[in-house]
């Protein structure tokens, strides 16, 4: 329909099927990094060890990383929605954005609605800081680091080719 004709237009500079791969890429990506988000969680507060040693409590952890990683996924989808589009648009394939974005998150979503008790963080901050980076880095992993890559043109600063031995400048040739 009006979709698939609209991506596929090769006036526009739009790649159609590039677009539908990245609209997998990134709700994959985002899946993954709440998934990572809440185990990670889960993980420090049980501090379970090997699932030999202790089975029920590594069971426990689990089911409760993936309750978490539900939890993260809702409180965080609009302002990571707000950081992809922005991602996307502006072609921002940074892993210090997508990690340094998924920890604002983090860290806005865990001070929220906290009250100011005298102008210190809030305990846990820096766990919440540190689920941030790795749902950030996983999500960079499966999506981030190929932001806009349906657009139909280069990046301004975007190299297209490598340059040859004998094509770089300066250089004599005998």
């Amino acid at each position: 329909g009006l979709f698939l004709a609209w991506g596929s237009r090769k006036d526009s500079g739009l790649d159609g099927g590039k677009f539908m791969l990245q609209l997998l890429r990134i709700a994959f990506g985002f899946i993954f990094a709440v998934l990572a988000c809440g185990l990670f969680l889960a993980w420090g507060f049980f501090r379970a060890g090997h699932p030999e040693a202790d089975p029920i409590a590594f069971a426990t952890m689990v089911g409760s990383g993936l309750v978490g990683a539900s939890v993260v996924g809702a409180t965080a989808l609009t302002p990571a929605a707000v950081a992809i589009v922005l991602a996307e648009a502006a072609r921002l394939r940074s892993f210090l954005f997508h990690v340094g974005a998924a920890g604002v998150i983090a860290f806005a979503v865990w001070t929220l609605g906290a009250e100011a008790v005298d102008s210190t963080f809030r305990p846990g901050s820096a766990v919440a800081l540190a689920a941030g980076f790795i749902g950030g880095g996983i999500y960079w992993l499966i999506a981030g680091r190929r932001s806009g890559c349906w657009h139909g043109t280069k990046a301004a600063g975007q190299v297209t080719h490598k340059p040859a031995k004998d094509d770089q400048p300066g250089r004599d040739h005998l």
